[in-house]
């Protein structure tokens, strides 16, 4: 698990890939979103998906609100509540 990604209003972590673990099988990806206490979990495909969108992303420069803004697209799946144990 490596913290990849870290604003005032989102955190990305990455999971490296486990064959062990279907869900890890390509590796995933943590979103969260600070603000409102939730986050979405990218494993298999969609990882690497993510992977390929944040790279492009990456290659233009972007400043930290781009950056925000693009996390901001995964929103509506943000179901899980973030807890503290």
């Amino acid at each position: 698990m490596n913290l990849i990604y870290n604003s005032e209003q989102y955190s990305v972590v990455e999971f490296g890939a486990d064959t062990d673990n279907e869900a890890l099988r390509f590796g995933g990806y943590e979103i969260t979103d600070k603000a409102v206490k939730r986050e979405f979990f990218l494993g298999g495909l969609s990882a690497v998906s993510f992977r390929k969108d944040v790279s492009d992303l990456i290659a233009s420069d972007p400043s930290l609100e781009e950056v925000d803004d693009f996390l901001g697209q995964f929103y509506p799946y943000m179901q899980q509540v973030v807890t503290i144990h």
